[in-house]
């Protein structure tokens, strides 16, 4: 029996390099929500699950057809460079031109990732389990997404990773049409910073990198210094390159190799 009222899934004959598409009704958002998923030529059971988080502006389709993700993975697993394993790409919820994947406006978009994402993607027929290990990974505001739900949800999680974060949504919130800040919330819901240190006891192992020509260049370098100095472990890297594809592309191997770590 299905954990959702409906769940559509690609018919796999016309499913090309290892992507699925999957709708399903979500209970956390109250609508239906889109995924897609890679799934690798393996036999194995209970493999990884890697969850990516797309920017604004963007849909589950970003992480596929804007960097290629999937082919990606697929020439590091035939490299055996990392093992076998999913990756679960979800809209963040569709709302206005970004969820920022928090509850707000009466949906639950943290709850959309964390909690129904990893069943939408066993349900439509990906070689995962409740027992698999699951890691998070995210792009601009996907990777305040990451972070953030790396962080508060810490127990669910091998590892956390994100490229050319946001790193305090109300610098986001600049460069939306809907407000993200409507209500009174807690610092921390806003602060990537302050919901790492609110939370640096369950904190997974974490990474995250910036572009020498990316805007939110000093704002990464920031919350590197802050988390130095409030002793909480992480890994910090600089690349050439900017707030863009290409950027994200390339750099997606390094999250993969990082989360291929934790789990030997």
């Amino acid at each position: 029996m299905s954990n959702f009222h409906t769940i559509q899934a690609s018919i796999p004959r016309f499913e090309r390099d290892g992507l699925r598409y999957v709708t399903v009704k979500s209970e956390a958002l109250g609508h239906r929500a889109d995924l897609s998923i890679f799934l690798p030529e393996a036999e194995e059971r209970n493999l990884p699950l890697v969850i990516l988080l797309h920017g604004i502006y963007s849909s589950h389709w970003g992480w596929s057809y804007c960097a290629g993700a999937h082919r990606t993975a697929a020439r590091l697993i035939a490299e055996e460079v990392i093992p076998p394993l999913v990756l679960a790409m979800p809209s963040d919820g569709l709302w206005g031109d970004g969820s920022g994947y928090f509850a707000h406006h009466g949906r639950d978009f943290d709850r959309w990732i964390v909690d129904e994402v990893p069943v939408a993607t066993r349900e439509a027929g990906a070689p995962v389990s409740d027992r698999s290990p699951c890691f998070i990974a995210g792009l601009s505001m996907g990777g305040f997404g990451a972070l953030s739900l790396g962080a508060r949800f810490g127990e669910k999680f091998g590892a956390i990773s994100a490229h050319s974060s946001v790193t305090d949504l109300r610098e986001l919130d600049k460069v939306v049409e809907e407000s993200l800040l409507s209500g009174p919330r807690p610092e921390g819901d806003f602060e990537v910073l302050q919901t790492l240190i609110t939370n640096r006891e369950k904190l997974p192992p974490t990474r995250f990198d910036c572009g020498l020509d990316d805007p939110l260049l000093s704002a990464n370098r920031e919350l590197h210094r802050s988390l130095e100095k409030s002793g909480i472990e992480h890994v910090y890297e600089e690349f050439s390159g900017g707030h863009e594809w290409s950027y994200w592309e390339r750099h997606l191997v390094d999250t993969l190799c990082f989360f291929a770590e934790h789990l030997r």
